[in-house]
């Protein structure tokens, strides 16, 4: 099979080294994408650089490297499309399609998540105030292919959500949905801890008039004491004298079976066996693993 159009993509967030889990995300879509003659992009997600590790992007690089990983293209660097993100808040608050809110944390630690709109109607000025987006009382579903179909009223259960934070960072949720329409992602691959968010990414490609990407999101890695496995609990980054065997090991966590023979292959010779094996209806229908179970 042969999709030259399918364009996927990998976006790390540089607050720390690449873990294992990551290895599971970053596996699934080049070979989603790879296994149909596709595009696989990079994109560093660095919009929020106090969370930034030093030297984190130049690591997160190099494992890929080491790993046998190749992409299509320049790196992309999200800071470097600040003034994208800047035009677009601007033209939806300009079209009261978005407004400022000045609420603290406190002010909101009451409410479960779900922003009460405090400020829907205040007409703060966007000086020095979080600007918003209002959300209609609307019911957003997609059909993911591992997870299955996902719905989620978000004017209800999110509230209307914040595009560009009181310090004058830029949401990830603006972010993601206007690079991957501008870099044509045709098909989101990423871990299962986005699926909640999938929704508010939908509300705002329908407001903007942009094409819906498939999505598949894959089970996250979790540690014995039920947390993911990510930066904040310090996994341990991916060793670079054991791409074989990490590799192998996040095959089969994906539901792939590699035969007995790769237990000696190179990283390469595991990814061309994963690209022409690649079967997504066998990653598990699970939105989390226990790192344990697959070692």
């Amino acid at each position: 099979m042969s999709d030259s159009t399918y364009i996927g993509r990998f976006a790390p967030t540089p607050s720390g080294h690449l873990h294992f889990g990551s290895l599971v995300a970053a596996l699934a879509s080049y070979l989603d994408a790879r296994s149909v003659g596709g595009r696989w992009l990079l994109r560093m997600e660095d919009l929020d650089p106090p969370r930034e590790v030093a030297g984190a992007q130049d690591a997160i690089l190099q494992a890929l490297q080491t790993y046998g990983f190749e992409w299509d293209g320049e790196l992309v660097r999200q800071s470097d499309r600040h003034p994208e993100y800047a035009a677009l808040t601007e033209r939806l608050f300009s079209q009261g399609l978005a407004y400022a809110c000045t609420c603290s944390r406190k002010q909101l630690e009451s409410h479960g998540g779900v922003y009460p709109g405090i400020c829907r109607n205040a007409g703060h000025d966007p000086h020095d105030a979080a600007i918003r987006l209002r959300v209609p009382e609307l019911e957003y579903r997609f059909t993911d292919r591992v997870q299955g179909e996902f719905r989620q009223q978000v004017g209800r259960e999110v509230g209307d959500f914040v595009i560009r934070r009181r310090d004058g960072l830029y949401a990830y949720q603006l972010a993601v949905v206007l690079d991957d329409a501008w870099q044509g992602i045709t098909d989101v691959v990423r871990g299962a801890d986005l699926l909640d968010s999938t929704p508010r990414q939908l509300y705002l490609q329908e407001l903007l008039g942009l094409r819906q990407p498939r999505y598949l999101h894959v089970p996250l890695i979790i540690q014995p004491d039920g947390h993911k496995l990510g930066k904040s609990y310090r996994s341990p980054p991916l060793p670079a004298d054991q791409a074989p065997a990490l590799l192998l090991r996040a095959l089969r966590a994906l539901g792939q079976q590699p035969p007995g023979e790769l237990a000696s292959a190179t990283a390469r010779e595991l990814l061309d066996w994963g690209i022409n094996h690649w079967d997504a209806t066998r990653i598990p229908r699970s939105r989390t693993l226990a790192e344990a179970q697959l070692r």
